[in-house]
């Protein structure tokens, strides 16, 4: 939908990006990266080479790099490269520790309503989450804050990239696309088991209910639009989310567990003639790998998670390498916020389960599910996600294979920025949250 217009009838009509990005980049140096081995999430693993950032991006890469005359020279002797981890779903800053039982720190979850499309995670943000500086500290520079799985309808999600700021607009990613979270199964059965819905059933009539209202909403909007001839349509926030989606400007999020669940929701989505852009958990993703990849659905997963729930107690460790098998684009989530500090870890469980059951996975195939891959189900695919020139400068150096536990993040650059630096105590972010906090040393030094 337009901008916000000035004039008569100006404070009715929707503004597609009313709290837009105020992110600026912090001030970098051009660097040189040298005898490193790099996987760039685009091709083979780059054997003893050299990676340039230079003035926010990637100027060069590859087996043969010579470094501008200005550049800081970084010996990567032993060491890896790779793209920013970026963590399709988080909920780090709005799920806020440390915990109080007795406050709203967990603002994830607005539960007044099983339909809350008209939400939006990032007004819940906190700037000051100390998880912030340890998701850094563990590689990620870029994450999808979402609302929580309690309803059927979550709410809008926000892209963050995950450097200090005062305000969520200065964390969030210009120019990304909103994502909606909805949620499949027995969360929203549970939080609404008194008051509708209580089954699956009552679930699908609740999304069909919803879509129906939003198609009828944004044709009104669209035929108003297209001859705006007296007073505009009555705004609606939750029709207005929902008939971006039916634009294709909004990305659906969608938190399903069974394999009969998201082959229905696939058919809803038909119905309604908007597309699924991922599922999330996706345990039994593994018995619908061909219907996933033929509808061309990405699939946030767990190496493991399984059998926590009744819904969840189908997993196999092999689903990631399963899925990818069979076409599907796989991306490693955390949902956690310690997991998000090891989410290359997590992809090296799933490809040592591919590798044990003959389903081999190479190390440069499962770096594009900590990177390509998230940054594809983001929409960002042509600006992050891989080390490729002209694309940003979120890159990190490892101490080490970056899919061994024995290994660190030991530098982190968003945007060509140097954000941490393992061996500069002075480099290291520290919230206002933790002021007079003393941290024992990073890397147990």
């Amino acid at each position: 939908m337009p901008k916000q217009q000035t004039g008569s009838g100006a404070l009715s009509r929707p503004n597609a990006d009313p709290f837009p990005s105020t992110y600026q980049p912090y001030p970098s140096r051009t660097t040189f990266i040298r005898n490193a081995t790099i996987l760039t999430a685009a091709g083979p693993t780059i054997h003893n080479g050299g990676i340039v950032l230079s003035n926010g991006k990637i100027l060069a890469v590859g087996a043969n790099i010579q470094p501008p005359a200005d550049a800081v020279v970084i010996d990567g002797t032993g060491k890896y490269v790779t793209p920013g981890v970026i963590d399709t779903h988080s909920h780090i800053a709005a799920g806020a520790v440390p915990e109080d039982p007795g406050t709203q720190l967990d603002e994830v979850n607005e539960l007044t309503n099983p339909s809350t499309p008209n939400v939006w995670v990032e007004h819940s943000v906190w700037p000051q989450d100390p998880q912030l500086p340890r998701t850094l500290a563990g590689g990620v520079t870029t994450i999808q804050v979402l609302p929580g799985s309690g309803n059927l309808f979550g709410g809008r999600s926000a892209i963050l990239k995950v450097v200090p700021s005062r305000t969520v607009q200065g964390m969030k990613f210009p120019g990304a696309k909103y994502g909606l979270k909805m949620a499949c199964g027995e969360n929203p059965m549970r939080v609404y088991a008194a008051r509708g819905p209580s089954t699956r059933m009552g679930n699908i009539a609740g999304y069909r209910a919803m879509w129906i209202q939003a198609e009828s909403y944004r044709r009104r909007w669209d035929n108003w639009l297209a001859n705006p001839k007296g007073d505009p349509p009555a705004r609606d926030l939750g029709l207005e989310t929902l008939a971006e989606v039916l634009r294709g400007n909004i990305l659906v999020h969608m938190h399903c567990y069974r394999a009969d669940e998201m082959a229905q929701m696939i058919d809803v989505s038909k119905e309604f003639g908007y597309r699924i852009t991922t599922f999330e958990h996706v345990v039994e993703g593994y018995k619908i790998g061909d219907l996933l990849a033929a509808n061309g659905i990405g699939t946030s997963v767990w190496a493991d998670w399984g059998g926590f729930k009744m819904e969840a107690a189908d997993g196999v460790r092999g689903n990631m390498a399963l899925l990818q098998h069979d076409g599907v684009r796989v991306i490693t989530h955390s949902d956690d916020a310690s997991g998000e500090q090891r989410l290359t870890q997590e992809s090296a469980k799933g490809m040592a389960e591919g590798n044990r059951i003959g389903l081999p996975v190479t190390e440069d195939e499962a770096i594009k599910w900590n990177t390509i891959n998230p940054a594809w189900a983001l929409g960002l695919d042509d600006r992050i996600g891989s080390l490729v020139p002209g694309k940003n400068a979120d890159v990190v150096l490892w101490s080490g294979d970056p899919f061994s536990v024995y290994s660190k993040a030991e530098k982190v650059w968003v945007d060509g920025a140097m954000l941490f630096d393992r061996d500069d105590p002075a480099q290291r972010w520290r919230t206002d949250f933790e002021l007079g906090f003393v941290p024992v040393p990073a890397g147990g030094k």
